[in-house]
């Protein structure tokens, strides 16, 4: 999406996000709590698609509906409190995104409905018991994180074909990160690589942990969580272009910020699906009885800005199958 039409996308949903907690009524709308990672301009994209489906279904926000955004910042401290407040406010239903965050929320209202539009491994994360019978007050959508950490580093193999040394750089506090490494370390060696491993579990750890490097590793690969995201994608981004670092991403917001590549779920595509769980919940389902779906839509995106100011040539190859190429 273009700059020009992201903005304009913001403007006209602009309306739809309450700046402040507007006092509900018993009884006259349910109300859902929308729990984003990062900020209002950040987490924009996915909460527009969210709202612009519910409206397709018929939810008119501020007439049929109240939906009260609260936005953490990119600090994990701030999602129990976010949490809490909605267990006060007594929401209908929470969404939101991210295993931290469906933690979170769950421990702060274990009845109210919960539906997560994007977890990396909803089952070994213990969010749900099964994929096709969640159980308990929560669902949603798991975006295949650990599955797709092979797929990345195939084709960081093959836009930088000397490779023989990768950074890999994830917040181990996160259980979905370390199952990630895990994936990351078995999948390294079948392609001749070998790994520096930069476990980070704070935003100080970052500038640390890339100038530990030193120039040995000849690309960096990031772990998407809440601690990647936000103001430290751009930190990470920077420290990485100023070491002349290649950077893998999860997902094509990183690549606003410097990032080279990134391949994963289209995220607003997996919040409007959320926005049909919770349209499912509010006209009686039970989240239990409402199976985890898988993320369907996936792209590649290549910054060819970045690959100029790094001297790389990004393979035709691998251009002709990108889903979109900044230039």
């Amino acid at each position: 999406m273009r700059r020009r039409e992201f903005i304009t996308l913001l403007s006209g949903a602009a309306a739809a996000w309450p700046l402040v907690a507007r006092a509900q009524e018993p009884g006259k709308r349910p109300m859902v709590g929308f729990l984003g990672d990062t900020t209002a301009l950040g987490d924009g994209e996915r909460a527009a698609a969210f709202a612009r489906r519910l409206h397709d279904l018929g939810w008119i926000e501020g007439r049929t509906i109240a939906i009260e955004y609260r936005w953490a910042d990119g600090r994990s401290e701030r999602l129990a409190e976010i949490a809490a407040e909605f267990a006060r406010l007594k929401v209908d239903i929470i969404i939101t995104g991210g295993t931290p965050a469906v933690m979170a929320a769950k421990q702060a209202a274990p009845v109210v409905p919960i539906v997560f539009a994007a977890a990396g491994d909803p089952v070994a994360s213990g969010l749900v018991t099964t994929l096709a019978r969640p159980s308990g007050n929560v669902t949603g959508l798991s975006v295949l994180a650990v599955d797709l950490a092979g797929k990345r580093l195939n084709l960081l193999r093959e836009a930088i074909s000397n490779l023989d040394r990768l950074a890999i750089m994830g917040n181990v506090g996160n259980p979905l990160t370390v199952l990630e490494l895990d994936e990351l370390k078995a999948a390294a060696p079948l392609l001749g690589l070998q790994l520096d491993t930069l476990e980070i579990r704070r935003s100080q750890d970052i500038a640390p942990a890339l100038g530990s490097l030193k120039g040995r590793a000849g690309a960096l690969y990031v772990c998407q969580d809440l601690l990647t995201r936000g103001s430290n994608r751009l930190r990470i981004n920077t420290l990485a272009l100023a070491a002349r670092l290649p950077v893998m991403h999860a997902s094509r917001e990183y690549l606003e910020a410097a990032g080279l590549i990134s391949y994963g779920p289209n995220f607003p595509d997996l919040y409007r699906r959320a926005a049909e769980y919770v349209d499912k919940i509010l006209r009686g389902a039970k989240p239990g009885d409402l199976p985890v779906e898988q993320a369907t839509k996936f792209e590649l995106v290549i910054n060819l800005i970045t690959a100029q100011a790094l001297g790389l040539t990004m393979p035709s190859s691998l251009l002709a199958r990108a889903d979109e190429v900044i230039e």
